[in-house]
């Protein structure tokens, strides 16, 4: 996965040298959760607050049609509340992916501004995160953090779906809103994951993106 990685970057970012894209650096906020379709369960997932960074290009930034790709650091996971009576406990899932997203772009001009909606698959590698507990679950009491560790082995290291959004471009700058589905399950080795959609990333997020060429 790091190997596809760093080529499918090189691919889309060569471009930028032969073409008039325009390249930008983009941050916001991320609303992730994580689905659960196990009507049985007695946990709630709540949704997590976290973000996303990273350096993006569009091409042809002049027509209708374009296309977008980078790298992002991508915040993912959710919250989850669980137990009953005495034992009561809040769980935080917070992974950080590497992300390549690969979109196509529809513009809309509007004067001096545009309007657009995009949409594609992305591929996503799993570098960092912590997940935290808090409360009484069986022996386990207090509060207690630890990091997130992503094998080759481990499911949740590698992340591959599909994010659809729309935004504005006012004078190059970029205010976007995004919707990304997961398609990989995570800890998809648990006997109990028969579901199809339990245990998928769902993320909303709303970004700014800032022009470095003109």
């Amino acid at each position: 996965m790091k190997k596809l990685l760093i080529i499918a970057f090189g691919i889309f970012l060569f471009p930028t040298v032969k073409t008039q894209a325009q390249l930008y650096v983009q941050g916001g906020v991320n609303f992730a959760n994580i689905s659960n379709s196990n009507s049985g369960s007695v946990n709630s997932n709540k949704t997590l607050t976290t973000f996303n960074a990273g350096l993006l290009w569009r091409s042809n930034a002049s027509v209708v049609l374009a296309f977008e790709s980078g790298l992002l650091l991508d915040g993912r996971g959710s919250k989850v509340q669980g137990g009953s009576g005495g034992a009561n406990y809040n769980v935080t899932f917070n992974p950080f992916y590497l992300e390549l997203p690969v979109n196509l772009i529809v513009r809309v001009p509007l004067g001096s501004a545009s309007i657009f909606i995009n949409g594609g698959p992305y591929i996503a590698m799993g570098i960092a995160g912590k997940s935290k507990f808090d409360g009484q679950l069986c022996c386990i009491s207090g509060s207690h953090s630890e990091k997130i560790e992503f094998t080759s082995a481990d499911p949740t290291a590698d992340d591959q779906a599909y994010s659809i959004g729309a935004g504005v471009g006012i004078k190059k700058v970029l205010l976007k809103v995004n919707y990304e589905y997961g398609l990989a399950k995570i800890h998809s080795n648990q006997t109990d994951n028969s579901v199809n959609d339990k245990d998928k990333y769902r993320t909303w997020s709303i970004s700014l993106g800032i022009p470095l060429t003109h």
